[in-house]
């Protein structure tokens, strides 16, 4: 497996984290983690299959997930390259007009969301482009053509900020109080904004954190602490949820992103 990042343009820095570039030669399969963006996947070439409850189904050509609460298994044949669009928290709004939370623990055909007549020629182009600059290029002419007149809403960027920089560990009511806004409607706002509730963001924030501190910590022990878990049983049941493997397995099995 190779993964290549891009950052995105200025205009659209606001918007998307990266774009990354994953291709198989020989294939593989990758396991993915939940993470805190909604993501946009053009496939390139090749064939790209996810198991769902014991099912391989073949993904469509274009994709957008949103944010989950368990790891997917994705299968790659031989000679297949994705190009997707990660984007910041909140950063799929100014694209779409749906509520993100509908997307939550979903992958949709991107045609769900956007007339088919819109994707036709960039899935063409992205399929005929030889190089990764040309692929990262006709990728954003794609976003810039539906970026909409969006302001974010500040409060519920300072939200995903707080929760980002406690890693995770923030109480929601807590965290209603310091916006000045009531515990609702800051579950409202969050879950059309960033595609979930304040409580599970944090959970994804504190599970991606706990994975990124797993080479530094000296046990699995110490990480379930550091994680606020003082119940090894406790942690590892969320750990296999969240993952769907058990610490040791996961760490030791070392493909995923």
């Amino acid at each position: 497996m190779d993964i290549q990042q891009f950052l995105p343009t200025d205009a659209l820095k606001p918007f998307v984290r990266a774009f990354l570039i994953i291709e198989s030669d020989t294939g593989m399969m990758n396991r993915v983690v939940p993470d805190t963006s909604i993501v946009m996947a053009f496939r390139c070439k090749g064939t790209v299959t996810e198991t769902h409850d014991g099912q391989r189904q073949r993904l469509p050509g274009s994709v957008i997930t949103g944010l989950r609460k368990s790891s997917r298994l994705l299968h790659y044949d031989s000679r297949t390259a994705m190009l997707l669009v990660l984007f910041r928290e909140g950063g799929a709004a100014a694209f779409f007009c749906e509520p993100l939370h509908e997307l939550f623990g979903a992958s949709r055909p991107l045609d769900d969301l956007i007339d088919r007549r819109e994707l036709v020629e960039t899935e063409e182009r992205l399929a005929e482009a030889p190089t990764h600059p040309q692929r990262i290029a006709l990728a954003e002419r794609f976003l810039l053509g539906r970026l909409r007149q969006f302001r974010p809403e500040q409060r519920m960027t300072q939200a995903v900020a707080t929760i980002k920089a406690a890693n995770g560990n923030t109480g929601i009511k807590a965290l209603a109080q310091s916006l000045g806004i009531s515990q609702d409607a800051l579950e409202k706002r969050f879950r059309r904004t960033v595609g979930t509730t304040p409580k599970q963001f944090a959970a994804i924030v504190r599970f991606r954190h706990l994975i990124r501190a797993h080479p530094a910590s000296p046990s699995l022990t110490d990480l379930a602490y550091e994680a606020g878990y003082f119940d090894q049983a406790h942690f590892i049941k969320d750990f296999r949820s969240f993952t769907g493997q058990a610490p040791q397995d996961f760490f030791t099995s070392g493909r995923y992103w």
